[in-house]
């Protein structure tokens, strides 16, 4: 193996109920049922599943939402915004626990 992420292996998703069938189910039945129509159309549902895959930096995930949002219709400047919506959230989320270490070391200082 060249690599660590191997690409393939994304059509091997369906096979993780091979060492725990019950469990596998439950997760697909799940699945499935988050991504069915609801309040949000499978559209949008699609673009934040590419956010959030770019997100907790999922390489299968970022490939099959990435063919997901482009069957589902998305145009690519959607797609890269559904990236900068994620990485602004994430980047954020880094800076707000900056608080944390200022009172850390102002409590330090004192």
């Amino acid at each position: 193996m060249e690599n660590y992420y191997n690409p393939e292996d994304l059509k091997k998703f369906g096979k993780i109920g091979e060492f725990q069938k019950e469990l596998a189910d439950k997760f697909f039945d799940y699945y499935g049922a988050v991504f069915a129509e609801g309040a949000l159309t499978a559209r949008e549902k699609s673009l934040i599943a590419l956010a959030v895959a770019h997100a907790v930096q999922c390489p299968y995930c970022i490939d099959a939402y990435t063919t997901d949002t482009l069957e589902k219709g998305c145009l690519e400047a959607e797609m890269m915004e559904a990236v900068h919506v994620s990485a602004a959230i994430r980047g954020g989320a880094s800076l707000v626990h900056g608080v944390q270490m200022m009172n850390k070391a102002k409590e330090l200082s004192m």
